[in-house]
């Protein structure tokens, strides 16, 4: 009723085409309110909500605040005056003949009700109201008004009234006058909206995929890796001090506990030795995103840009997803933090058996987009995370706080039909975790410890609907080559040095696929990989381009040499005809005298 005043708009920044929006105005948290004034010119990313909570009646409060404290000059036409009329104004309209009902709503100075009903009756003809303040009380006592909120309303015909109503309630003030004879709703045009483009993906039919709910896909995983680096990381225009850390240990942790394919993980040692080189306090995240979309063209590196979720699937788009890879993606790393307890040995995050916890704490307090999810979070951390005194410990934590939340959210709006909010894991995946005693359910702790060291295992990983790297430069592309990368398929392992030729193999396709979107050059291989050894494998596999041409960092290093080599051999020829020309002139010299 209120949008010829006022339009609420809702943009969804969840869905893929929204992601650039959401970035370009700055949107961090959901939900996020901004209000924009009418007929604004330039460019503004709004102004920000500032409600004491996120209730429907504060926020409706708010936009009248927001209405109300518009400049008159911009206001939009179809606004009515909000300020209250005083004693005098009321009076004067007793004596006027009008054609139309005109209510009065006295009120206290407070109270909200007045304007909620001058704007729920804006696109009603043949009523007008107004508000007005109860601080004048012999005038009340003059009209018979001994409460407030209390409606007073004159007829056309000149008689006038207190109108009697059960409740002081908006919904009873403006459900009376909406229903007096002649009032009726306005004809007005339908709202003219920005016609949407015909985009391929709307209609696109999402085809369900099944799945074992048994095992762990690395769809879900990578996916939610994707959303993570190049969807929530992007509300922030740059990263720095507590957020730069948070984001730094992220990364270290991920990569070196995270059980993916080569190319990912590879991704992630590539941003984590990057940013631990970087010797600056304040990192814009173009920069970041630029090393995970591969624009230096590293070889070997590659992460999804699209979401395929498989065991995080929901039964409509905005249902599990992101949230639900994001739990297992931790469940993971406090698992693999157990079963290899020396993998973060010398990056100064090996001291504490918390470390994945803590990081998962602080990650969701900077970063993660739901605020009171994050804030229901860090209750739980303070309220227990420091007990935690062993890896094992904290991969129970973590379970624990994960079936809190399930309990919480059972029945909840955002919970899938499909995938109720149970206690987990269920009897039929782990019956040796359920007990009874005395007719009460109970936990056995150490089969649960067992099971989640075997559910969130790299074994129990499957790679069924996981985009390969040739899948990606083929869409790119459009190629219609059958390229089958089968070792890519194969289960990853924490022994990833011995597994080298088998990436060469692995990553030679989109080497060539990532050159042919650049030039038509192939890329340059490092022909001094066996001088060097197996040991610089990986620095034969980086590359980087110049004028379309690919250079391996042993290429880079020669020039180098061979430039330095250069300058001194000058410097050496410089010196020594230098000295040869001053013998000749004293010899000259002296045979001339």
């Amino acid at each position: 009723d209120w949008e010829s005043a006022i339009r609420v708009g809702v943009l969804d920044c969840g869905e893929e085409e929204n992601y650039e929006t959401c970035k370009e105005y700055g949107i961090h948290y959901y939900p996020t309110f901004r209000y924009f004034k009418a007929f604004t010119k330039q460019f503004t990313t709004g102004e920000n909500y500032k409600g004491a909570d996120r209730e429907l009646q504060t926020v409706r409060q708010m936009m009248i605040d927001f209405l109300q404290n518009h400049s008159q000059e911009l206001r939009p036409p179809a606004c009515p005056p909000l300020d209250p009329v005083s004693s005098s104004d009321v009076t004067s309209l007793f004596d006027k003949n009008s054609h139309h009902y005109t209510a009065i709503v006295f009120e206290s100075n407070n109270s909200y009700v007045g304007r909620e009903v001058i704007l729920d009756l804006i696109q009603y003809e043949n009523i007008v109201v107004k508000r007005a303040l109860n601080f004048d009380k012999p005038f009340l006592e003059k009209l018979g008004i001994t409460s407030v909120p209390s409606c007073y309303l004159m007829h056309p015909n000149g008689s006038h009234g207190l109108i009697n109503i059960l409740k002081p309630l908006r919904s009873f003030f403006s459900s009376y006058l909406k229903s007096l004879p002649g009032v009726r709703k306005k004809l007005l045009l339908p709202l003219q909206l920005p016609v949407q483009e015909n985009r391929e993906e709307s209609t696109e039919i999402k085809v369900w995929k099944e799945f074992d709910k048994s095992k762990l896909y690395m769809a879900d995983l990578e996916s939610g890796l994707h959303y993570l680096l190049r969807v929530e990381l992007a509300t922030h225009k740059t990263l720095e001090g507590a957020e730069l850390k948070t984001f730094k240990d992220f990364v270290t942790v991920s990569a070196k506990l995270f059980p993916g394919r080569q190319p990912v993980v590879k991704l992630l040692e590539t941003l984590q030795e990057w940013l631990v080189s970087l010797p600056l306090d304040k990192i814009p995240y173009d920069a970041i995103l630029d090393l995970v979309n591969n624009k230096m063209r590293i070889s070997g590196i590659f992460l999804t840009k699209k979401v395929q979720w498989v065991g995080c699937q929901g039964s409509r788009p905005e249902l599990r997803g992101y949230t639900c890879s994001l739990w297992k993606l931790f469940h993971i790393l406090t698992v693999q933090a157990a079963l290899r307890p020396k993998a973060l040995i010398s990056t100064g995050l090996e001291d504490s058996p918390q470390t994945v916890l803590q990081i998962m704490r602080r990650y969701i307090h900077h970063f993660f987009g739901c605020r009171a999810c994050a804030q229901h979070f860090e209750e739980m951390a303070k309220e227990s995370m420091d007990s935690v005194k062993t890896l094992d410990e904290a991969v129970l934590w973590l379970w624990e706080k994960h079936n809190i939340v399930n309990n919480r959210l059972a029945g909840d709006l955002t919970e899938d039909p499909k995938f109720p909010k149970v206690q987990w894991p269920p009897p039929d995946i782990c019956p040796a975790c359920h007990e009874e005693i005395k007719g009460l359910h109970s936990w056995n702790e150490a089969q649960v410890l067992q099971f989640m060291k075997d559910h969130y295992n790299s074994e129990n990983i499957l790679y069924k609907y996981a985009e390969s790297q040739t899948d990606s430069s083929e869409t790119e592309q459009g190629d219609t080559r059958e390229v089958k990368d089968k070792s890519l398929l194969k289960k990853p392992s924490g022994n990833r040095e011995n597994k080298s030729q088998d990436k060469e193999n692995i990553l030679d396709s989109e080497s060539k696929a990532l050159d042919k979107l650049i030039a038509n050059h192939g890329p340059v291989k490092g022909s001094g990989k066996s001088a060097v050894g197996s040991a610089n494998l990986k620095e034969t596999k980086q590359a980087v381009s110049f004028l379309g041409i690919g250079f391996s960092n042993i290429d880079m290093s020669l020039c180098v040499i061979l430039y330095v080599a250069s300058s001194l051999f000058l410097m050496i020829m410089y010196f020594f005809f230098r000295m040869r020309s001053k013998r000749w002139k004293v010899k000259y010299y002296r045979s001339s005298v």
